[in-house]
């Protein structure tokens, strides 16, 4: 199984307008073959105290929004970015002004999970 994270950092006072935008997707990737599920990460900068153990919010740190997809195989994921329906989705693009800086796409391999539906994916 695969994570595909695209980190967004969202401008401030954009933040509900980025969000409306989710509610509102077509949902075009869930028929994509090979998609699982799909999560967007509200961010909430915190550090934490250590001298007191208290927690506090982070107003020095930019927060990103996670936009994550998980997905059967990493090829599941090239073949929707492939798609016409990847390029449907994709085509109405948020206005710049939307966002602090340059997005950072990640992938990861699952190789351990507690998830109950999945188990351990540890095959090694």
């Amino acid at each position: 199984m695969f994570v595909v994270t695209n980190r967004i950092p969202v401008a401030e006072g954009h933040e509900a307008d980025f969000e409306d935008r989710f509610r509102k997707r077509a949902h075009l990737i869930d028929q994509s073959p090979g998609f699982i599920r799909n999560e967007v990460h509200r961010p909430k900068p915190m550090k934490l105290d250590h001298s007191t153990g208290t927690w506090a919010p982070d107003t020095e740190t930019q927060g990103y929004y996670e936009v994550k997809t998980w997905w059967r195989s990493f090829e599941d994921f090239v073949a929707w970015t492939k798609s016409p329906a990847f390029a449907e989705a994709h085509k109405n693009r948020a206005p710049k002004e939307m966002f602090a800086g340059p997005n950072k796409l990640e992938i990861h391999e699952v190789f351990l999970s507690t998830d109950e539906k999945t188990g351990p994916a540890d095959k090694g």
